[in-house]
Order: C-alpha cells, then structure tokens, then sequence
C-alpha cells in the first residue's frame, strides 16, 4: 500500500480546492499511490481523498508534524506540501525507501515538502515533537540553522541528524523529477516545487494551468 498525506490547516491560503486540484495531478501523473490522505481540522470532504482528523492545535505548518503520527499509513508513505504541482510522469515518488527533498536554499538539508518513508518509521518525529510543542516551536530550539524561518523542516532536520535514520535526497535518487517553479520560462515538471513567495495560484503559463485543470 502506496500513500500520499498532506495537511490542510485552518486559517491561511489553503482551503479544499487545493486538496482537490493536488488530488487531481496525483491521480493523473503518479497512479502508482493507491491512498490520498488528507489531515485537516476542516470539514473535507474531495473525491478520491480520505479525511484524517487533526489530533492537535498546532498552528499553520506545525500541523505537518502530525504526519508522523504512527498507525496513519502501512508501507510506503510520502508527505507532499499543498503546493506541489504535477505535470507529467511522477510514480517515482512512490518507490521505496526513506527519502526527502533537499533544501533548495541550504544544501545537505532535509526540506519537509517532500519526504517518504516506510509505516511508522518516522513515528519517533511525531512522539518527540508531541511530547514538548511549545519548546520545538521555539526558536532557537535546535540551535544555529541557516535558516531565517524556524519551521517544521527545520525541527525535522534537526530531529534526524540528532537521532536519525538519515534520508537520502530526492534529486540524487531521482535525477530530473524535481523542477523548482521560475517564472522566467514556461514549460516545468514533472514534479513543481515552489519556494519563497512564489505559488501556484499566482503562476503563469502551462503550470498554472496544470495545477487549475485546464
């Protein structure tokens, strides 16, 4: 069994239609995952989806750290951010072994919009942040980063250096997969990836239009 999670929080720019259209390009460019979940404190309801209650109030991407709660999935599982556009063949994601995207802005570190792993394997992730939120949501928490925001990926690199397993990175595994968005040309794919301001919603060209359906 195959499984995508995403999480949908309350309270910022996501709201179902992103599920939906995120579901779409999953359905279309990467079959090979046989579940979508969705973990949300919002009254989903997509077609294709399974809705998963959020079990805590932890606010705005905090809310990813849930995806690690153990029981949720059996076999390979990818945590996939909203904002992921899909263009063209994409099964690849769902092949096994422990893997994560590399920070497009911090070489060697793990970026928590796209990571995969196999049934409770990253449970640990889940169970350390559960048990002390409000001191990994500070910052500062997990000593000097190079990163200016302190966010999940930051907490979950932390985490897996500190006690691991260490994943391998997407882009070496998977060579060409990965396209970070640049509005400067048209065509991208087969996996989106935006970063910074950037988002589908206000993309131009034939990525927005994959992401809208068009």
């Amino acid at each position: 069994m195959t499984t995508l999670i995403t999480v949908l929080k309350s309270g910022g720019r996501y709201d179902a239609t992103w599920v939906e259209r995120l579901a779409r390009g999953v359905h279309r460019h990467a079959p090979a995952f046989d579940r979508i979940l969705c973990l949300t404190d919002l009254p989903l309801a997509v077609s294709g989806v399974e809705r998963v209650p959020l079990m805590h109030d932890w606010p705005a991407w905090w809310a990813k750290m849930e995806a690690f709660r153990p029981g949720l999935a059996e076999g390979t599982t990818l945590l996939c951010d909203l904002d992921t556009v899909f263009t063209g063949p994409a099964d690849a994601l769902a092949e096994p072994g422990l893997a994560a995207m590399e920070d497009f802005f911090h070489r060697g570190r793990v970026s928590s919009a796209l990571l995969r792993w196999h049934g409770d394997e990253l449970a640990g992730l889940y169970a350390t942040f559960a048990a002390e939120p409000a001191r990994w949501m500070a910052a500062g928490a997990c000593g000097p980063v190079p990163n200016a925001v302190h966010g999940d990926q930051v907490v979950i690199d932390h985490l897996l250096r500190r006690d691991g397993p260490s994943p391998d990175f997407i882009q070496r595994i998977h060579p060409g997969l990965l396209d970070f968005y640049d509005p400067r040309r048209a065509e991208h794919g087969p996996v989106v990836i935006f970063i910074g301001a950037a988002k589908p919603d206000t993309a131009a060209g034939p990525v927005h239009a994959a992401w809208a359906g068009a």
